[in-house]
């Protein structure tokens, strides 16, 4: 069975489609690696973890850098929880309470 990456709900996927083309195009191809070659297989720069079940994806773009904040569900699944462009080089502690709140209606 291979991995997934799917969108928890409506509200992340307009946060992800709010990120500019290129942050949008990064997300993509990092979620392409993890389907093609598994999650084990993608590290660093790509992705790292961040607090418990809690991991981001690592976008770059030309107008900064975004996050897409995911956890990892049975079934092979990883689930994009929250998606944000960040101003600052230290992750907000409100970005992540909301992303952890949000992993709370995951089956895991």
């Amino acid at each position: 069975m291979s991995w997934s990456v799917v969108i928890l709900n409506l509200t992340v996927k307009k946060e992800l489609d709010a990120l500019p083309d290129d942050m949008f195009a990064r997300f993509s191809w990092i979620s392409n690696m993890i389907a093609e070659f598994g999650l084990h297989q993608v590290r660093m720069p790509y992705v790292r973890q961040i607090q418990g079940k809690l991991w981001e994806m690592r976008l770059k773009g030309k107008d900064g850098i975004s996050r897409a904040m995911y956890v990892v569900a049975s079934g092979k699944q990883v689930v994009v929880v929250r998606a944000f462009v960040k101003k600052r080089q230290k992750t907000p502690n409100q970005e992540i309470r909301l992303a952890l709140e949000r992993a709370k209606e995951i089956d895991q």
